[in-house]
Order: C-alpha cells, then sequence, then structure tokens
C-alpha cells in the first residue's frame, strides 16, 4: 500500500475499513471533552460496552439463583470457563480440550513449571531471553532456587549482539543446541515487551525438542494480538493475561494451554485441586485425585465468575471480527504508524521493534536517547495515552479492534508539533 501522511487519507482507510464498526462498542477515556487518543491496548484493553450487562447478567443471578447459579444461572457457573476457552480456540491454535482459563499470568506459569521444568543434575537449565518481562525473571529465578540450584548457573540469558536491540533467532537456536545436555526448558515470551519483537515459536520449540527440553511461552503479549497455532507448532505449554489485547480488564482471569499428549495424560505431574478432579467424580468428595484429561485439569478452584465476564463479554467480539481480519488490519495501520514516524523531523529516537511486519505485532516501540520522559509527558498533555518503559522507551500500540487510521494520524500530528516546538 502507498501510504500518504494526510488525515484525509487516514479516513479514506478507516471508510474502507471493514472492522471500523467494532470502535462504537467500546468507551474510551475522555481527554477535555473529547476521546483521547488511546494507543495503550499493550497495557490495558479498553472497555466493551457489552460488558456492562454481562456483569450485570450475573449480579441478577447471584440474586436470584444463589448456589442454584452453579447450574441454574443464564450461563451456569459450573462450565464458566469454557465460555472463554472456546473463543480462545482459534486465537491461540488450539483445541478446547488444551487450554483453560483460571488464576493470573504467573501463578500459572508457577503450576506450568512446576509440571514442565523437573532439573536433574545434569539436566537443570532454563533458557530465557534477557531483559524479559520482571515477573517472568522472579518466577524462574524462585522456581529454580525451589529445586535447588543456584540461578546464576541455571538460568541462560540470550541477549541482543553489541550495538543491536534485537535477539537474533540464530542466537536462540545456537545457545539451544550448545546446551543440548544440560538444558531442561526454554522459556520465552512470544513478544518481547520492550522491544516488540516476536519470537519465531515453531522454530525455537523445535529446537527445544531435538535438544531433549521442553518449550514453553509467555504469551501475554501475544494473545489476541498475533493468531497463532500452539497445537501444530508442538509447544508443551503457554501462559498469558487477557487484560492487554484480549481486554479483559484490570487483573482479569489469566489462562494457559497444555499441549494434549500432555493434557490427557492423566500421569503427567500437576498439582491437584477440586475443580481440575474428573468432573464424573467430582461431587463424591472422595480421596485421591483424579484429574481431567485435559487443561482443565490443572485448575484448582471453582471458575472466577466475576474475574471472567469481561473477557467472556469480549471475546464474543473477538468471534464476530475473526482474529484473520484484526491481524490484517493490525499490520496495515502499524505500518502506516511507520511511515509517519518516518516523516518526523527534530525529534530524536529509534523505532527498535523490527521493520519486518512479521516480526512484530500491533506495538512500536519508540527508544529515545534524551528527553524521552519529557516527549511522553507532552504526549500525555496534549490528549494521547500510551505508556513509558524505563530506561528510554515509549510504546505505541494501535489495536485494531478500537483503534482507526485517523487515531494513528491525529498521534502523527501532535509528535510532529511536538518536534516543531522542540
Amino acid at each position: 500500500m502507498e501510504y500518504v501522511a494526510t488525515l484525509a487519507f487516514a479516513k479514506e482507510q478507516d471508510r474502507q475499513d471493514p472492522l471500523n464498526k467494532f470502535r462504537e462498542q467500546f468507551y474510551f477515556p475522555q481527554r477535555k471533552g473529547k476521546d483521547a487518543i488511546y494507543l495503550c491496548g499493550n497495557s490495558l484493553g479498553l472497555q466493551p460496552k457489552n460488558v456492562k450487562a454481562a456483569i450485570e447478567q450475573e449480579l441478577a443471578d447471584w440474586q436470584q439463583c444463589a448456589v442454584e447459579g452453579y447450574w441454574g444461572a443464564k450461563n451456569p457457573w459450573l462450565y464458566y470457563q469454557q465460555y472463554c476457552s472456546r473463543p480462545l480456540t482459534s486465537i491461540l491454535g488450539a483445541s478446547q480440550q488444551e487450554l483453560t482459563v483460571m488464576n493470573t499470568l504467573t501463578v500459572n506459569l508457577h503450576l506450568m513449571m512446576l509440571s514442565f521444568y523437573r532439573p536433574t543434575k545434569q539436566r537443570f537449565k532454563v533458557l530465557m531471553e534477557a531483559g524479559a518481562f520482571p515477573s517472568d525473571q522472579y518466577a524462574v529465578e524462585t522456581q529454580v532456587r525451589y529445586h535447588g540450584f543456584d540461578p546464576e548457573t541455571a538460568i541462560i540469558e540470550v541477549s541482543p549482539r553489541s550495538g543491536e536491540h534485537l535477539i537474533r533467532i540464530e542466537d536462540i537456536l545456537e545457545i539451544i543446541n550448545r546446551e543440548s545436555d544440560s538444558l531442561a526448558l526454554v522459556l520465552l515470551g512470544g513478544i518481547n515487551y520492550y522491544t516488540g519483537q516476536y519470537f519465531d515459536i515453531p522454530a525455537i520449540t523445535a529446537a527445544a525438542h531435538a535438544a531433549g527440553a521442553y518449550a514453553g511461552f509467555d504469551l501475554a503479549h501475544v494473545a489476541g494480538n498475533i493468531p497463532v497455532q500452539l497445537h501444530n507448532w508442538d509447544v508443551d505449554f503457554a501462559v498469558w493475561c487477557s487484560y492487554k489485547y484480549l481486554n479483559g480488564g484490570p487483573g482479569a482471569v489469566g489462562g494457559a494451554f497444555v499441549h494434549e499428549k500432555y493434557a490427557s495424560d492423566r500421569g503427567f505431574l500437576r498439582l491437584g485441586g477440586w475443580w481440575g478432579n474428573e468432573e464424573s467424580a467430582r461431587f463424591k468428595m472422595e480421596k485421591g485425585f483424579v484429574p481431567k484429561k485435559e487443561a482443565e485439569g490443572w485448575q484448582h478452584s471453582t471458575a472466577q465468575v466475576f474475574n471472567m465476564v469481561s473477557l467472556k463479554a469480549s471475546l464474543e467480539l473477538f468471534e464476530a471480527a475473526g482474529i484473520g481480519a484484526l491481524r490484517d488490519k493490525s499490520q496495515k495501520m502499524t505500518s502506516y504508524l511507520e511511515f509517519l514516524l518516518q516523516q518526523l523531523k527534530g525529534i530524536n529516537f529509534e523505532i527498535i521493534t523490527p521493520k519486518n511486519c512479521n516480526e512484530r505485532g500491533a506495538q512500536l516501540s519508540l527508544l529515545f536517547l534524551e528527553k524521552g520522559k519529557e516527549v511522553h509527558q507532552q504526549m500525555t498533555d496534549a490528549g494521547i495515552i500510551v505508556d513509558w518503559r524505563e530506561p528510554g522507551v515509549i510504546r505505541v500500540s494501535p489495536a485494531p479492534m478500537y483503534n482507526s487510521y485517523q487515531d494513528v494520524f491525529h498521534f502523527y500530528e501532535i509528535i510532529a508539533n511536538i518536534a516543531s516546538n522542540a
């Protein structure tokens, strides 16, 4: 597509956009009496307008049914997690047997590591990217210590080469091959939160398996952003949150994928809980944990209805839009954003996200070597909502479900004005 840095061009793209109608299904924060330019869906998605009615339905069922809501509510609570896992099958490329919605991301990461990280004296190392999200770093560090190993020797970090910002796939594969005798687990973010780099999940998974290690991924910045094929790629496990691109609300329920070869194996080690027990025996209240032959076998407690209801409502919109169409729009809109940023003069920053749109999602990370915080504050004062990440990145993320080409153009206009007054 030939891009043009004009409002008329942006308006025409919005007019032709078949997903533009979904914008009206969301609430935008207000700044000075008008919609903010919200480009922060990579931190927290906007509230879908259908959430209020969805919550009120569960409140009404709780009021009218009390405990009988587990089987008598409009959406019986006994199966509430399945109302969310079903729409996720197309987004994540997995069967419903392989998906569950529960807990939060880091809790799920710990639960998955207790199943998939079982180190021995010979095979005990974990490979992760340098600069992974801190929660992942803390989880891996404490899991390694829990098993009696020293994080300094048990955790291998793959870094960008000197003078570069991105991690080369050949460097990841080289380390996996080199450490094949001692590697127990490869655990990467599907997308690095800071740079926005999308990793080659199938290639990394295949290399991990060839080395005799498990492959797991934190898909916090992937779920609802880039369609993946977790089953076909033979990924062992994955975890994610739902408050970013999936618009599940602040602190919303997390999710987990377990490949069917493990999910269907009742002998595969996992921590037990009542809601993970085989349903036919659950209410017999007997000793002896018999896990469900699916990812739900990792569940511990009853479904968090009020922490799932907003996600359920949002996923109805995903089903209507289609993850393929959303990805197509995202690539076009992010490429337009990149084009516009390249027109800017008088402001010193570098886009450190991959230029290849197949190696990134909706986010572009702008690295400022100076005055980055000042520029971010000026953006905020002008009605733009984006986020700042130390030591010098402003992350800009147009979400295709609710952002428009005009949002992107107006963002560019404001930045151009900031640059001209610098």
